[in-house]
């Protein structure tokens, strides 16, 4: 596989040391501008990115150090390759503590210039690569949640099988804490375009005003504030896959300018009148009815069409409970391993109790709860009563409830409206978690969602709904 060329920066005062090192580098293949200062040079670079810039040491104006300095604040990820006299090596010297890639001494040879562009180009790819790795690594640490055996997690597992191969667009649906991001990534994973990068974009996230650059960049000076160019979420995406998380909060403006972007594949940076090329896989997912916001206006149908080729239901954790045992096992050994704690293992009791809990936070919300009772607990094993929330007792008419055969999920027999009953248990439940949650946190609103795997606002809300406003939360049980 051919190696892409390098998009090259020559800045030197002297027009013919430029067109001599410009014409050596082209004939490679490389893509060479040129620039006759340091001034001229940080103008192209403000508006175009380079891989490297081969910068003279001694210039009129701004020296080769001066430009070093504004060019790793104003392009930090660019490799600057200084070109010096012979007289001025200890400089150049210096100038590479302070930064710069690596040096060339005039007179050079066209093998030598050309050589020290190939590995610089080389070292740019695997700092790239490292970066990309990093940050995948970073963000797939709980991919291994994405676990179950139950028919429900067995349905998605199938379709993510089936489509990550292509590249339709899929909308995944479900709650929030269902595990959409970790599916969106399942399917970039399984597919092709795994070894490219995985861009997720949390749309809900993104202040309105600044929505249009985030998404598609800017060159500098586009705007008030645009100090420095952006390249763009879009297009940082390119070849990989874009993952629109939470797509339902974009406003009907940007709507409008994602469905361009999809059906043209390109992207246009603000300030800049030539578009660029992209080719993108693109995941949504959101825990609205979008057809519920087509109706109200509120979402662009045929954005929705575009985006809903492949639906995918997100099951909540409640309609699986037949994998809490599997998930339970699985947090509680990364908590151990994360908070430097001795091994320890759930009693099946304190398992049957998370099991008959209805989860409004979901497998994020599992998770918190396993963590905290690891961290809490004495002992090296963890009961009913270690856990963050007071479970409900079990029936007297079920003898067999502490029995270890008994069932995970247990329906009393007098339960005759059924939808009634879930719902009066479910808002028992979940009024008790959170006032427990909030003591925990010692009332901190704040902390409290997070554990909980809510945003600040649905939890102010639940707060309002059950009347817990002043309400002085139990102290949870010390150890």
């Amino acid at each position: 596989m051919a190696k892409e060329p390098g998009r090259v920066l020559i800045v030197d005062d002297e027009e013919h040391i430029r067109k001599i090192m410009s014409i050596m580098l082209s004939k490679r293949g490389h893509l060479c501008r040129m620039a006759a200062s340091a001034e001229e040079a940080l103008k192209l670079v403000a508006v175009d990115s380079f891989d490297v810039v081969f910068t003279d040491l001694n210039m009129p104006g701004m020296d080769g150090l001066g430009l070093l300095a504004q060019l790793r604040t104003e392009a930090p990820d660019t490799l600057v390759i200084m070109v010096t006299a012979f007289a001025s090596i200890d400089t150049a010297i210096q100038a590479m503590k302070e930064g710069a890639y690596d040096y060339i001494a005039k007179p050079f040879k066209e093998e030598e210039i050309v050589l020290v562009l190939e590995k610089a180009l080389e070292r740019g790819r695997l700092l790239d690569e490292n970066k990309r790795l990093k940050k995948e690594i970073g963000e797939r640490r709980d991919a291994n949640a994405f676990l179950g055996q139950s028919a429900a997690i067995s349905k998605v597992f199938d379709i993510i099988s089936k489509v990550a191969e292509t590249k339709a667009t899929v909308l995944i649906i479900g709650e929030s804490g269902t595990g959409k991001e970790l599916a969106a990534r399942s399917i970039h994973q399984n597919g092709p375009r795994a070894d490219r990068p995985f861009v997720a974009v949390n749309c809900g996230a993104i202040p309105q005003n600044l929505m249009e650059s985030e998404f598609f960049g800017h060159v500098k000076g586009a705007f008030t504030g645009a100090d420095r160019a952006k390249t763009g979420l879009v297009a940082e995406a390119d070849g990989g896959t874009l993952f629109l998380d939470e797509v339902s909060e974009l406003p009907l403006e940007m709507q409008v300018k994602l469905l361009r972007v999809l059906q043209e594949e390109e992207v246009r940076k603000i300030g800049e009148n030539a578009p660029i090329k992209v080719d993108l896989r693109v995941v949504a997912a959101t825990n609205k009815n979008l057809k519920d916001e087509v109706a109200q206006g509120r979402f662009r149908e045929d954005l929705y069409y575009r985006l809903n080729v492949i639906s995918l239901r997100m099951p909540p954790l409640r309609e699986r409970p037949e994998d809490i045992p599997l998930l339970v096992a699985h947090f509680l050994s990364q908590a151990v391993a994360k908070n430097n704690l001795q091994p320890k293992r759930m009693a099946p009791a304190a398992i049957r109790v998370m099991a008959a809990q209805t989860w409004s936070g979901n497998v994020r919300a599992l998770k918190n709860v396993v963590e905290q009772a690891a961290i809490m607990s004495d002992g090296p094993l963890i009961g009913p009563d270690d856990l963050p929330f007071n479970p409900e007792p079990p029936s007297r008419e079920d003898p067999s409830a502490d029995s270890p055969d008994a069932p995970l999920v247990r329906i009393p027999k007098d339960w005759m409206d059924l939808k009634a009953a879930i719902k009066s248990v479910t808002e028992s439940a979940e009024k008790e978690i959170i006032g427990r949650a909030l003591a925990a946190q010692g009332g901190n609103r704040t902390r409290a969602a997070d554990i909980l795997g809510l945003s600040r606002r649905a939890l102010i809300t639940k707060i309002a709904l059950y009347n817990l406003e002043g309400h002085q939360y139990r102290t949870p049980r010390r150890p």
